[in-house]
């Protein structure tokens, strides 16, 4: 595959980072609008997680189309920028599929990060045109029950895996994107919008891994479990220290949600 990305700066799972050859169900996800000429031209980069062999959930807030690519392979996958574009080559397991943003997704770019109204229900499906056999990928995201994350204690071990840039290209060198995975832990249960969102431990200095541009749309999955509790949604500090924010799952709401798209597919 060879796609074309607006340029920009992107990094991925930070801190204690490892290949994420565990976690197949979890995919690079390219949105993309069609020219002219039939070409198609990718806007935006995310992760995303297969739930079945045609669903894929991931954030709403990198779903700037309806159409999109979603890949599995494992990486490395090249990237070079080129006319001020990102050009990727050597993806081979590539699924089209259309995009369905939760329709109580909102964003607020304007207001100020960290408060509940920057983002709200940031989570999007992709139904794929075909489905994913089980050769590529022959284990999924498991949703959790209603209610699940507020029964984990502090602290509770998680893994975060996403798909963002690995490294920057150099001028004769292409950078590569692969799946990864890092150690975190749920830092607080209880704050201002704890409804929606959980916070984990963000600081690669103590040993524990972050998320960054490109990883939005990926799961924290409990533990060593398939078990998603949350999707990457946004870091609050830029230096990848502190706290990120992952959307939570386990609302009746959001739950009925993907059961009700899934069933139309």
């Amino acid at each position: 595959m060879a796609i074309a990305l607006p340029t920009t700066t992107a990094y991925a799972i930070t801190g204690n980072s490892q290949p994420g050859s565990t976690h197949s169900f979890v995919g690079l996800v390219v949105f993309y609008t069609i020219d002219g000429t039939g070409n198609k031209i990718p806007v935006s980069l995310s992760s995303g997680i297969l739930l079945s062999p045609t669903v894929v959930l991931t954030a709403a807030h990198g779903c700037v189309t309806d159409s999109a690519i979603v890949c599995f392979d494992e990486g490395p996958i090249l990237w070079s920028i080129q006319d001020d574009h990102l050009q990727v080559e050597g993806a081979t397991s590539i699924y089209e599929g259309t995009a369905y943003p939760n329709p109580n997704y909102v964003i607020n770019l304007a207001g100020k990060k960290g408060l509940p109204e920057f983002i709200h229900r940031d989570l999007a499906l992709i139904i794929l045109e075909d489905p994913v056999p089980s050769s590529v990928v022959d284990t999924y995201g498991q949703l959790p029950l209603a209610g699940f994350v507020d029964s984990l204690p502090l602290r509770t071990d998680v893994t975060l895996v996403g798909y963002g840039l690995q490294s920057s290209p150099r001028s004769t060198n292409p950078g590569t994107l692969m799946r990864n995975c890092a150690w975190a832990s749920i830092v607080s249960g209880d704050f201002a919008w704890s409804d929606e969102f959980i916070r984990c431990s963000a600081d690669p200095g103590q040993g524990k891994g972050g998320i960054s541009l490109g990883d939005s749309g990926g799961p924290v999955l409990l533990g060593q479990t398939n078990i998603v509790v949350g999707v990457h949604s946004y870091a609050a500090n830029p230096n990848l220290a502190g706290v990120s924010y992952h959307c939570r799952i386990d609302s009746a709401e959001v739950l009925n949600w993907i059961a009700e798209v899934s069933a139309n597919d």
